[in-house]
């Protein structure tokens, strides 16, 4: 099997898992909105939430997986006996190190909070540190999570460690309602927990059932492997935590504007993430370990090329789809019980803007993998700072003319800026070409992406949105445009013979 077609059957093992992830995800904020809308205390739930899930990014899809899965690859090339000792001892500082971060993240809530989101009154103030402890402990669950995805995807196992968020999301569907009764908002905040512990040991009983069993082993600093690991971890956790400082930033400014523009910007962020996990994370950990298995440049050359522009092929639609169809969906994801026609006009407009940066977001995870798998913790670090800059100066100067709105465009220009300073710098470290696409690829795909947008449009047209529709009608139209959308640009590029095809039918057929 062709190494396009292995990573496109990988990526599309995490897609299956995620689709059903980040559905649920919806579906777990339109249970939030249902209770709180776009409110003051939702702001202090999602700055709480943001504190405790900086392991999400920091950990779960940065730092442990760039220093880990490299490692943990090669080391399988020697024994499987070999690689699952140093995942064991890696559990074990895991375990040290992530209880002293949630220790001192709950003693330093209250600066923390302040740090976040300085523009919050007094009240609103001590809810967000009251939930920010509350929810810290999560940083422990989601580090354990994420090591063991890491083990999983270097074993070839995708679907479960893409599909066990999927279970974290249906816990908080089901708990929430009952917690929030009895609780108020720190019901939110107990379900994200439970969540959390569900979404680490399902996969660590899966890991155990497939002959991996993760029991932490007292770790031998003297292990050639395991100080490797340390060493690139700390150089990729201080660029990625530069990274988290984007979401900070669109919080703490998001603060002094009208009240309900964090809650605005984290829904507008939720639906933006269904694109983003279900396409560009799924695709990017799928490539990481086969990046990190590549022996010659050019071979590294061909992967990363092939990602990049699979990742483009299927980013690019979405983001046209999603553009288009805006307003309608976020209409039927969110408009109902507290959330009102204010909140749902600004999520739209945020949403647009957002989505604007999907390619850039796309490419930018990618090529991060590739830094990471070339152990370049450097180029790593100058491409998060490269971009934490450019979304800082760009909220500044857009945040007054455009007010949330240009919180939500500053990170979408950020991100396409960094992913291509990270390619300039991968092309400087293999001294290869990078090839991604050609300008037959391009012409084609702009031809397909206008006749998806002019079938859109006629789909507007002719059968227009009915907000005052039922439920099951709206579903319909939005579920019809989609396909609409979807079925015409995969005619047209059928059509137009895209490769991209190609890899599909090998990956799907592959047995």
């Amino acid at each position: 099997m062709q190494e396009s077609s292995r990573m496109v059957r990988h990526a599309l093992l995490m897609m299956m898992g995620t689709l059903v992830s980040r559905v649920l995800g919806l579906a777990r904020e339109m249970v939030t909105a249902a209770f709180f809308g776009a409110s003051g205390r939702l702001d202090a739930f999602n700055v709480a939430y943001t504190l405790a899930n900086l392991a999400r990014q920091l950990v779960a899809e940065g730092a442990l997986s760039a220093a880990f899965v490299p490692v943990f690859s090669k080391a399988l090339l020697e024994s499987s006996a070999r690689a699952l000792s140093l995942a064991r001892q890696a559990m074990g500082v895991l375990i040290l190190a992530s209880l002293a971060v949630t220790l001192l993240g709950i003693a330093g809530a209250p600066l923390l909070t302040f740090i976040m989101a300085p523009g919050f009154d007094a009240e609103t103030s001590l809810l967000a540190t009251s939930l920010t402890r509350w929810m810290f402990p999560f940083l422990f669950l989601i580090s354990m999570a994420a090591l063991t995805m890491g083990v999983l995807n270097s074993l070839g196992s995708f679907f479960l460690p893409a599909l066990a968020p999927a279970f974290s999301n249906l816990i908080f569907i089901v708990s929430a309602p009952l917690l929030v009764r009895r609780l108020g908002i720190h019901g939110l905040a107990v379900s994200v927990l439970l969540g959390g512990g569900v979404h680490f040991l399902s996969q660590w009983f899966w890991a155990r059932r497939i002959g991996a069993p993760l029991v932490p082993e007292r770790p031998d600093f003297s292990d050639g492997d395991l100080r490797r690991m340390m060493l690139l971890f700390l150089p990729y956790a201080a660029g990625l935590s530069l990274n988290q400082v984007n979401p900070v930033v669109s919080r703490m400014l998001g603060s002094f504007l009208e009240e309900g523009s964090i809650s605005v910007l984290n829904y507008a962020n939720r639906i933006l993430q269904l694109p983003l996990g279900l396409f560009v994370i799924a695709i990017s950990q799928a490539v990481l370990p086969q990046l990190s298995r590549a022996k010659e440049p050019s071979q590294f050359a061909s992967t990363i090329g092939t990602a990049l522009r699979f990742a483009l092929f299927i980013v690019l639609p979405a983001t046209v789809g999603l553009i288009m169809i805006s307003e309608p969906f976020v209409h039927v994801t969110f408009v109902r019980g507290a959330f009102g026609e204010g909140a749902w006009r600004a999520t739209s407009r945020a949403l647009t803007l957002s989505v604007l940066g999907l390619p850039g977001m796309a490419c930018s995870t990618v090529v991060m993998r590739g830094l990471y798998a070339l152990s370049m913790p450097r180029g790593a670090f100058i491409t998060t700072l490269f971009s934490v800059a450019c979304t800082a100066v760009l909220s500044l100067l857009l945040m007054f003319p455009m007010g949330y709105g240009g919180l939500a465009l500053a990170p979408s220009v950020a991100f396409t800026l960094s992913g291509l300073l990270g390619l300039r710098l991968i092309g400087k470290k293999i001294e290869h070409p990078l090839r991604i696409a050609s300008k037959s690829w391009a012409c084609r795909t702009v031809a397909a992406l206008t006749l998806m947008a002019l079938a859109l449009y006629l789909w507007g047209a002719f059968l227009p949105y009915n907000i005052h529709a039922g439920l099951p009608a709206r579903v319909g139209w939005c579920l019809g445009a989609m396909l609409t959308g979807a079925g015409v640009y995969a005619a047209v590029t059928l059509a137009l013979k895209f490769d991209e095809w190609q890899w599909i039918r090998e990956a799907a057929f592959f047995k």
